[in-house]
């Protein structure tokens, strides 16, 4: 493995830095979040416009860039510095790549330039709060999320030859609010013949009924949808097991996009409460020059270097046909918590007051694990995966 990074990869970071310091900004960043989309449609605008971000892992052919989820990841890195809301993760990590993968090549040339060029913005609904289980993050892929043969989740009933319905309600859906396509995962076949399959569902269509929750993350905007017999597409073909299969596949670059993001969210943690404690005096000398204090700003920069490392790991796995995302996943949530929690203590009163970004930071971490987590699930299901704990016979 070739640790360092290329000329192409550290110009998107540096580009995409120098962009959100100047667009993303404290103040822009609480103003955003009040607006009803939740995010800065002209920051948005600007990060596909210049940097070409929402297609940054999608091929040429389809108005992408044509780069690696290894891109996409480090680009992640630094909108997770700035805390940065936008349709990116919903967009461009969950949505895109199921439709890419799965989607019929109509579908592909129909909405993947349009995702590519930022003028349209996707959301992923799984029912219940089982998106981890579902992207086999936290558990076994076996399609019980969905709600079963009889009741819950979102149900689907084919109308026709090619017709849908969807009824059904799905919570904490990222962006569902203001996403202009909804893939929505439901249920069909009845209980004898239970199966999953993913649906296209347009923003505005009749009996959906879209609701902004609120949410401990304000940077991370959720909704609930109702589906009244809404008229949906089907994505792809009629085939469950491939349903479940690319679900599969795409919860390791998830998890290793969300732990770049978490680890670049961390790292600002760290620089900010650095300059704080260089700042702050108490009796007559900087904070920063305690050695209880230098100790504790130790133990988290070695937490978050750590992290980074098994992060960077994850993004260059994937590539490689190893799962690792999980575990970079716990590491880097783990190592925002701490950072988060030392930063809130170290700046005393002022950290967790709206007029302070540190309290946003904190937020993010404990909504995070409430949406990805937790941690020691994330760490058991890969012990489980790897066999970790199975009793071994020894033969003398």
């Amino acid at each position: 493995m070739d640790a360092s990074f290329t000329a192409e990869q550290d110009e998107i970071r540096r580009t995409l830095r120098e962009l959100l310091t100047k667009r993303c900004g404290p103040e822009r960043l609480r103003t955003a979040l009040d607006s009803p989309a939740g995010h800065d449609p002209v920051l948005w605008t600007a990060l596909a416009d210049q940097l070409g971000l929402p297609g940054l892992a999608l091929p040429e052919a389809y108005g992408g860039v044509g780069c690696t989820s290894t891109e996409l990841a480090l680009a992640c890195e630094e909108t997770g510095r700035f805390l940065a809301p936008s349709p990116l993760l919903a967009t461009a990590v969950l949505v895109a790549p199921l439709v890419l993968a799965f989607g019929s090549e109509s579908q592909r040339a129909r909405l993947l330039p349009r995702v590519a060029a930022g003028s349209l913005t996707a959301a992923l609904a799984v029912p219940g709060t089982a998106l981890t289980t579902a992207l086999t993050l936290t558990g076994d892929n076996d399609g019980e999320w969905a709600g079963g043969g009889r009741a819950g989740g979102v149900q689907a009933r084919r109308e026709g030859e090619d017709g849908w319905r969807l009824y059904g309600q799905v919570e904490q859906v990222l962006d569902g609010h203001s996403a202009d396509l909804l893939l929505v995962a439901a249920h069909t076949g009845g209980f004898a013949r239970s199966r999953i399959l993913l649906f296209l569902v347009a923003g505005d269509a009749g009996g959906l009924v879209r609701t902004r929750q609120t949410a401990l993350d304000a940077t991370r905007p959720q909704a609930r949808l109702e589906l009244r017999d809404v008229e949906a597409e089907l994505l792809g073909a009629d085939d469950s097991p491939l349903v479940l299969r690319e679900l599969s596949a795409l919860g390791d670059t998830v998890a290793a996009v969300l732990a770049a993001e978490a680890v670049g969210a961390a790292d600002r943690v760290v620089e900010r409460t650095v300059q704080h404690v260089k700042q702050r005096e108490q009796f007559g000398r900087a904070i920063g020059s305690f050695q209880a204090v230098k100790h504790r700003l130790a133990d988290v920069y070695v937490q978050v270097q750590a992290a980074k490392s098994a992060a960077y790991y994850a993004a260059w796995a994937i590539g490689n046909g190893e799962r690792v995302g999980g575990l970079a996943l716990a590491q880097a949530l783990e190592a925002l918590r701490g950072a988060a929690a030392e930063g809130i203590q170290l700046h005393g009163g002022i950290g967790f007051t709206w007029e302070h970004e540190a309290h946003l930071y904190f937020k993010r971490a404990a909504g995070d694990e409430l949406l990805f987590g937790p941690v020691h699930r994330l760490r058991a299901y890969a012990a489980e995966g790897a066999h970790l704990f199975e009793s071994r016979e020894v033969t003398v």
